[in-house]
């Protein structure tokens, strides 16, 4: 697999906003003990690369994306962009709960629309993420309970496709249950 293919998470944040701290991480999470939302340093900018054998189970297909978040200075909201090269049918994306090859459910809807037929190239979705945007088993929670799991590895940005036509799952196009997908 390419270098390019393995869904790098960047993490980089201005040390002149955390305060002294060199890093977004905490001395917990240098040591590799999960951070907590009371431990997560602001601004954070994170970004993957969605491809398909990332997805669960593995796809075959040319598509693949970029998701970038941008966590504002006080903590309190996140903005991000979908950019989608190679695919079509896309219909919907999400930042589901879930560690490396284990399907999760969805905490954050990103992108849901009407299938968007044809070559799909370039920028899908760009947004603004709150506490209020936090579904399933985040709603109600604070948004650093999200970024938690983002900085802890437990979470996941995937775009959905759908040719409409049963059965699913025929190949490119057609993953309703996800086509490509990138750990955060």
């Amino acid at each position: 697999m390419k270098a390019w293919l393995a869904g790098v998470v960047l993490l980089m944040a201005c040390s002149a906003c955390t305060q002294g701290t060199p890093s977004s991480l905490s001395a917990g999470a240098a040591s590799g003990n999960p951070l907590t939302p009371t431990e997560i340093r602001v601004p954070i900018n994170i970004s993957t690369h969605m491809v398909g054998e990332l997805e669960t189970p593995p796809h075959d297909t040319e598509a693949h994306g970029t998701a970038i978040f941008i966590l504002s200075p006080d903590g309190q909201s996140m903005t991000y962009r979908l950019v989608a090269n190679n695919i079509t049918n896309v219909f919907a994306s999400h930042i589901h709960h879930g560690v490396p090859g284990v399907r999760g459910p969805i905490v954050v809807p990103l992108y849901s629309g009407p299938v968007a037929g044809g070559l799909h190239n370039g920028l899908l979705a760009s947004g603004t993420i709150t506490a209020d945007n936090l579904t399933g088993e985040l709603r109600g929670h604070p948004l650093s309970d999200l970024v938690a799991l983002i900085q802890n590895g437990q979470a996941y940005v995937n775009l959905h496709t759908n040719d409409g036509v049963d059965p699913p799952d025929t190949g490119p196009g057609d993953f309703p249950l996800g086509e490509v997908r990138g750990q955060l």
